[in-house]
């Protein structure tokens, strides 16, 4: 059975921690968590009360079955594998990381991929000094809910002047509904290290009556002079809710760069934000989602400038169709002696259905005089006039219309680092546009 916030408090959280060995430390942090879980509000959203979504079902630990080999799992798992296969790949089921794979060369170099849960214990001083630094406990009650209940997840860890030629994969998915389903992601790219990294969370519920609530975290930590891409699509069934809240930290001439998909089929909350620390440090962020049926998502994205001659950009394009509603926030902060800052950003909305509902905010919060800030918003519906024109050129309507969305998607879709996720994504996104 699902677990109802009546019966989740300290006591459940700390429970859970010593049934996994976890240290004393990490213990405290679920307790504490659990503690606030029973204290902190819901976000807020805007335009989207939260108190009407099923939030209270966390679910029971249920660990999928750990395999040797890609070839031992299951066939819904492998079939959602793009076709490259480079040696390094680790696969959550439900409730636990069921398998991983690292080359031996990345040993070598001392590469760590591995679950947050074995980190917490064969790492434990790395881990410790980042885990829930980026997205602490107390935001809100989901974060604090997140850090009681975290469950398998993902470990990086790349060495100072390390570059990582293929993209690390992570398949994280569920075919439970009952079951626990937070996992947490923790990326650390040392001084001059570069590496990609390629999150896929999808499921497979059937018919069920239980909410799944997958409420996941991602934290990045780019150090001095590190280049971090990070790309994620997210496609579950319309009976989950996605709750994604990304974080990235950048050192002096960092850079992070998010590529996102929230294709997810039902209620969504994604906060994707940048802390530019450092001087020199830079931000990209592209995401698109499409909204169908009755989905209800709320999309942020933030970058927030503390060091000097930072750059930031964020683009964000959303297809609504139906009687779907996006809240899409832009965030530009730019902090006071964040000289010599650029930030900008773009929000778009294209709307296929009159009772879609689609409301982008461009948000400027500027501390500083010697910076530059710039933000452009439109929502609309399909340029009628190039429809005409491809019309003209024997195209039909209906073809016409899917030409124009693809390529009002295609800043992000072009950019996922793997072929085979690049092909799935189009394949996700003919679905999902009919």
């Amino acid at each position: 059975m699902s677990t109802p916030t009546t019966s989740f408090g300290r006591e459940a959280a700390a429970a859970l921690s010593r049934s996994k060995n976890e240290p004393a430390w990490l213990v405290a942090l679920r307790e504490e968590a659990g503690q606030l879980a029973t204290e902190l509000d819901l976000p807020k959203p805007e335009k989207l009360p939260l108190t009407r979504w099923t939030l209270d079902q966390y679910g029971t630990n249920r660990p999928g079955q750990s395999v040797s080999s890609v070839s031992d799992l299951p066939a819904v798992i492998t079939a959602l594998l793009p076709e490259e296969n480079n040696g390094t790949l680790i696969v959550q089921h439900n409730s636990s990381v069921v398998f991983t794979q690292l080359s031996d060369e990345l040993k070598a170099q001392g590469v760590i991929l591995t679950s947050i849960e074995d980190a917490a214990r064969n790492h434990e001083e790395l881990f410790r000094k980042h885990f829930m630094t980026a997205y602490t406990k107390d935001e809100h009650k989901l974060s604090a809910v997140h850090a009681a209940l975290w469950n398998g997840g993902v470990f990086l860890y790349v060495p100072r002047n390390v570059t990582i030629e293929a993209p690390i994969q992570a398949l994280l998915f569920a075919d439970d509904a009952e079951a626990t389903f937070m996992p947490h992601i923790l990326v650390i790219a040392e001084s001059n290290s570069r590496v990609s990294f390629v999150e896929q969370v999808a499921s497979s519920l059937g018919e069920t009556a239980s909410t799944l609530l997958h409420n996941s975290a991602v934290e990045v930590f780019a150090k001095a002079g590190a280049v971090v891409q990070y790309a994620a699509v997210h496609q579950m069934d319309n009976s989950a809710i996605d709750i994604a809240y990304r974080r990235a930290i950048l050192d002096n001439d960092a850079r992070i760069e998010w590529i996102i998909g929230d294709l997810h089929n039902g209620n969504s909350i994604t906060d994707t934000k940048s802390v530019l620390k450092g001087n020199g440090s830079t931000s990209d962020s592209k995401i698109i989602s499409v909204g169908t049926g009755s989905q209800r998502m709320s999309l942020t994205t933030q970058a927030v400038h503390f060091g000097r001659s930072t750059e930031s950009d964020m683009i964000t394009r959303a297809v609504m169709k139906e009687e779907s509603t996006a809240i899409i926030n832009g965030i530009t902060k730019i902090e006071k002696g964040a000289t010599k800052a650029n930030g900008q950003q773009t929000e778009k909305v294209l709307m296929l259905s009159p009772k879609a509902r689609g409301d982008a905010n461009p948000i400027l919060l500027i501390d500083e005089d010697d910076v530059k800030a710039g933000h452009a918003a439109s929502v609309g519906q399909v340029n009628a006039d190039q429809i005409y024109y491809l019309m003209s050129r024997g195209i039909s309507r209906s073809e016409a219309e899917r030409l124009i969305i693809h390529g009002f998607l295609d800043p992000v879709v072009s950019e996922i680092p793997l072929k085979g996720l690049r092909e799935q994504l189009h394949r996700i996104l003919e679905r999902k546009l009919g």
